[in-house]
């Protein structure tokens, strides 16, 4: 479970590597590191997709491990406040449906104190944001297409002693301090512009949409050749008049690659197959992804 990779890139000499996400857990994302061979002391900064458990419960443990190798002006670049807040899952009863207020159990709070004490500096890219040179984030995804927000997780807009959220600048005053249901306000794509190719757009999770991420990343970049969408795009859920029109909008972007995982779905691989086979890349945990070369 989880989602993080491990992303380089060359510009002539110039070359960059960078963390986006960092999985469910600290001994996953160190074994996995281990195995592949990553080298702590080459990242220049960390990128966090959006504040669900899964893609930065390893990151504290990484650091305890490896932050006396790294450069000391470490970066982590996140989407927003929205990142911050405290996350609640629904818990479901099992063949029993949901009356009156449901059972909440916390999941989890990315916690600025501690990113301070480990000497991580904190950005918050609401807006369009570069970086070191090479990489751009998409900032604030506008919702433009039919896709629709998944992701059943709830959110606590409340900041209590420096923990959690202050979302007093994006939420309605009446949702503040209160568990609401998430709308993912701050999850950003993070894209690369590959020579001669076109973009790349790594969505992560995608709980608001593939479609409305590739089409943030072309406004903001001012480049409309989509090369590849890689990442979770959250659709395993997904009922099948949506799925065909998600599918629609993709066939419309024209993408030569895409590249499912983590939270996709199965389904959406197979309607890919059947629609798009040319274009299908499915990886496994530690393939390695080359593009443009």
């Amino acid at each position: 479970m989880g989602l993080s990779l491990y992303l380089e890139s060359q510009r002539a000499a110039e070359q960059r590597t960078f963390m986006l996400d960092f999985g469910y857990t600290p001994q996953a994302l160190l074994n996995n590191a281990e195995l592949l061979g990553v080298d702590p002391k080459r990242v220049e900064a960390l990128i966090v997709s959006h504040g669900h458990y899964d893609h930065f419960g390893g990151l504290i443990g990484f650091l305890d491990k490896y932050r006396s190798e790294m450069r000391p002006d470490l970066t982590l670049y996140a989407g927003g406040e929205d990142n911050f807040c405290t996350r609640h899952q629904v818990l479901a009863v099992q063949g029993m449906p949901v009356q009156g207020e449901p059972s909440l159990s916390q999941w989890g709070t990315l916690d600025r104190r501690e990113l301070g004490s480990r000497n991580v500096k904190t950005v918050l890219a609401e807006s369009p944001t570069v970086i070191a040179g090479h990489a751009f984030t998409t900032g604030q995804i506008k919702r433009r297409t039919i896709e629709t927000v998944t992701g059943g997780a709830r959110v606590e807009y409340a900041m209590k002693e420096g923990f959690g959220c202050n979302a007093s600048h994006f939420a309605p005053s009446e949702q503040l301090g209160k568990i609401v249901d998430v709308q993912h306000y701050h999850e950003h794509a993070t894209c690369f512009n590959v020579k001669d190719r076109g973009l790349v757009v790594l969505s992560s999770c995608g709980h608001v949409g593939i479609v409305n991420s590739a089409k943030q990343a072309q406004e903001v970049s001012g480049v409309q050749k989509v090369h590849a969408l890689v990442g979770g795009f959250h659709l395993g859920a997904t009922a099948d008049d949506q799925l065909k029109k998600v599918i629609e909008e993709i066939k419309a972007l024209n993408p030569d690659v895409i590249v499912p995982m983590h939270c996709s779905g199965d389904n959406f691989a197979r309607a890919v197959r059947e629609t798009m086979p040319d274009k299908l890349i499915q990886p496994s945990t530690g393939a390695r992804l080359t593009f443009g070369a």
